[in-house]
């Protein structure tokens, strides 16, 4: 994303072809500090530094257009002059891009940010490109580089009416591309629409029905829990989950019933693994895996202990109660205050006297 600067509409803002060049130079005439100092002897003097100024920054954008770069990006900023000057000269620039933003340019590009306008002739130094365009996208103005030679990503643009909507696509792209890549470094899958719970549950049911005593109660346990997720994904997608929760169950009792799980386009049960809703087998074990290993930890815990003191709001130091610390203060002052103190010994004030 770039920020809109002056003279951006006069700019061409497609290439084929492109060659990018990549900066971190500063492309504008910069005021002087405040305690800057300039001693002349002569008026004339004056009008030769400033002179000099504009004589740097031209030397500058002239040798950026001689390197042959059809794109110009920078981390700091481009003036108004310079972009004017590139859109004079049929350029695009823009300023300001962001660090990482600037990064993955050069990977996908292969070009080298440059700290200095001075032999930028050398070969390796402009990225390339198969087209470049900048494009309006809602609100905002994208770079959009495609058919890079290096490029071994790309980039997906969310749009939404509001941000919850958006971060919860976010969530659900992340998941699907770091199951696919899950998918490429391991080949074995197994279907999916709780199509493997529904299968393990039964299998539990009917091996914790040949236990006695308490193991009979935890398979049977662990087995129900499985049932939690083909009911989830009943109830997400607006079906009856008593209802697909009775088909899975009478429907893994049959031998051509091991993959079949929740069809969320049509209200009932299918065979996921027919169907290609898979699931990356080492996925699945991992969160079986993480699942038992929580319970274990949860079932470890045989004793709670818990402060008294935190559960009453006027407790304080030396597990005494407000109400216990005056009472102690009251007769360690003779029961009547601060009278009953000074009275300890005889009469008090008027023995004194």
């Amino acid at each position: 994303r770039r920020l809109p600067d002056a003279g951006f509409e006069q700019m061409t803002k497609s290439f084929d072809n492109a060659k990018v060049l990549c900066l971190n130079v500063e492309l504008e005439l910069k005021s002087e500090k405040e305690n800057a100092e300039v001693r002349i002897s002569d008026p004339d003097d004056y009008q030769s530094i400033v002179d000099a100024e504009w004589k740097i920054i031209y030397d500058k954008l002239a040798l950026c257009v001689e390197c042959g770069a059809n794109v110009v990006l920078s981390k700091l900023p481009i003036g108004d002059l310079a972009t004017q000057y590139f859109a004079d000269r049929g350029l695009f620039c823009a300023g300001r891009v962001a660090a990482d933003d600037l990064g993955r340019v050069c990977k996908a590009t292969g070009a080298v940010i440059q700290t200095s306008v001075q032999d930028m002739d050398r070969p390796g130094v402009l990225g390339l490109c198969a087209h470049f365009e900048e494009k309006q996208v809602g609100g905002e103005r994208y770079n959009v580089f495609t058919g890079c030679p290096a490029a071994k990503t790309a980039t997906i643009v969310l749009r939404g009416g509001s941000e919850q909507f958006i971060e919860e696509s976010h969530r659900s792209i992340h998941d699907a591309l770091m199951i696919a890549k899950r998918g490429a470094g391991d080949s074995r899958v197994v279907g999916g629409g709780g199509a493997v719970e529904m299968e393990l549950s039964r299998y539990l049911r009917v091996e914790g029905l040949k236990c006695d005593g308490k193991d009979q109660l935890v398979l049977c346990a662990v087995a129900k829990a499985l049932e939690v997720i083909p009911t989830q994904l009943a109830q997400n997608s607006g079906f009856d989950p008593t209802d697909i929760l009775n088909a899975l169950r009478k429907k893994h009792l049959d031998e051509d019933g091991l993959w079949y799980g929740v069809d969320c386009d049509n209200e009932g049960i299918q065979d996921t693994l027919e169907k290609e809703i898979w699931e990356p087998a080492l996925n699945k074990a991992n969160s079986l895996l993480a699942a038992c290993e929580a319970a274990c930890v949860i079932l470890k815990i045989d004793e709670t202990v818990r402060n008294p003191r935190s559960q009453d709001p006027g407790a304080a130091a030396g597990g005494q109660t407000l109400q216990q610390q005056h009472a102690r203060t009251s007769q360690a002052m003779g029961g009547r205050g601060m009278a009953g103190m000074m009275g300890r010994g005889g009469r008090g004030v008027r023995r004194l006297k």
